[in-house]
């Protein structure tokens, strides 16, 4: 049985899902020719009803590292704190595009392949995003020092041919999540985040509002000229923008985002409580005008010293809002103290417990319950 959730919202949930993969009664996203897979829409109509049933958890490479170990089969710090998976779990592709087989965290993509294609089969959900290196310095992705990055890859840029290959290593790891039935696993991808602020080259100060827009237009145009029909696109800035114009200065189209969040972590407890109530006061309007899943994409406080941050600090101000989801960022275990989930002992672990146990936090199995697929595949 489901842990918490409501049986009669889970069922008005699954009859929802049913509905969105009826032949007769399809929506899907129609692009260039030929349309999102069903279980990538029937993933999105469950996001943007998430918030009568609670809000899904997620955790940055939860499954493939912790804090004292790496790679151990099926553990993960929060399993290991709460018992169950979260709900969402968050991968990065970042030196996929440099034909690489690990990424930038020195983590294989075959691993974290089988890891999303694990968290499909327990009923969760995965999101990616992209700290691609920098095509003109052969930095990474924080090289800022050069502001003719994004143009160069741009149609007519020096760069723009090698961009379109790293696109197509992007593509050709989307194609390759398929379960044993051969059913592609939706995924959340999430590129080109953070760009309200000026630490990657595809940042504010780097690159104009319409060279960031086409940089998007290109990134989604060529996913779909490769028939990648398994994913759903997330805006994500950090947590500057202070209205809906600012927000939307640089926002690349409805037909493109399928979600809006933002990113926004902790250093002053003040100022984190009323940048995190600015900006979902306002992603929750602009989701509402634009009908689109709303999350909360990033946030955390590293190294959790506050014992009872879960309940008193993060889950009161997102009880407030419609939020799908919140992901916090990963449990190094390459640096001692940059972690963001507890592990067993941490000063907050115990305070997770009650945090996992409130109806309003939906973990893997919470996912698994409410079906947020679909049930021809289960």
């Amino acid at each position: 049985m489901l842990r918490r959730i409501n049986p009669y919202l889970a069922g008005a949930l699954l009859i929802a899902s049913l509905a969105s993969c009826n032949p007769a009664g399809k929506k899907e996203k129609q692009t260039e020719g030929f349309a999102r897979t069903a279980e990538t829409e029937t993933l999105l109509t469950s996001l943007k009803t998430m918030h009568q049933h609670g809000i899904l958890f997620g955790h940055h490479d939860a499954p493939l590292y912790g804090i004292g170990w790496e790679g151990d089969e099926g553990r993960s710090d929060v399993k290991s704190v709460c018992g169950d998976y979260p709900a969402v779990m968050s991968f990065d592709l970042g030196r996929i595009e440099l034909g690489r087989d690990q990424s930038l965290d020195k983590i294989s993509f075959e691993k974290i392949r089988e890891e999303i294609i694990a968290q499909y089969n327990r009923g969760g959900m995965s999101t990616i995003s992209w700290h691609l290196d920098n095509p003109v310095t052969g930095g990474d992705s924080w090289d800022v020092s050069d502001t003719t990055i994004v143009a160069s890859v741009l149609p007519g840029g020096a760069n723009h041919e090698t961009f379109l290959t790293w696109l197509d290593h992007v593509a050709n790891f989307m194609h390759s999540l398929t379960t044993e039935n051969g059913v592609k696993i939706p995924i959340l991808f999430r590129p080109w985040h953070e760009h309200t602020g000026s630490w990657f080259w595809w940042g504010q100060n780097l690159c104009t509002a319409e060279q960031y827009k086409a940089l998007w237009r290109l990134t989604y145009d060529r996913l779909c000229e490769k028939k990648v029909n398994n994913l759903l696109y997330a805006y994500s800035p950090g947590s500057e923008p202070n209205t809906p114009e600012e927000y939307l200065e640089r926002y690349p189209g409805d037909d493109i985002i399928d979600l809006i969040g933002f990113d926004c972590y902790q250093f002053d407890e003040a100022v984190y409580e009323a940048d995190m109530h600015k900006s979902l006061r306002l992603i929750t309007e602009i989701a509402k005008s634009h009908n689109k899943a709303l999350a909360v994409t990033e946030t955390g406080y590293e190294a959790i010293p506050d014992p009872v941050w879960w309940t008193e600090t993060l889950l009161p101000i997102l009880a407030e809002y419609p939020v799908s989801y919140v992901v916090v960022w990963r449990n190094a275990r390459e640096r001692e103290t940059h972690y963001y989930a507890p592990y067993p002992g941490q000063t907050s672990a115990a305070d997770f417990v009650k945090f996992y146990n409130d109806p309003k936090t939906l973990f893997a199995n919470d996912a698994r319950e409410l079906n947020i697929y679909s049930e021809t595949v289960r």
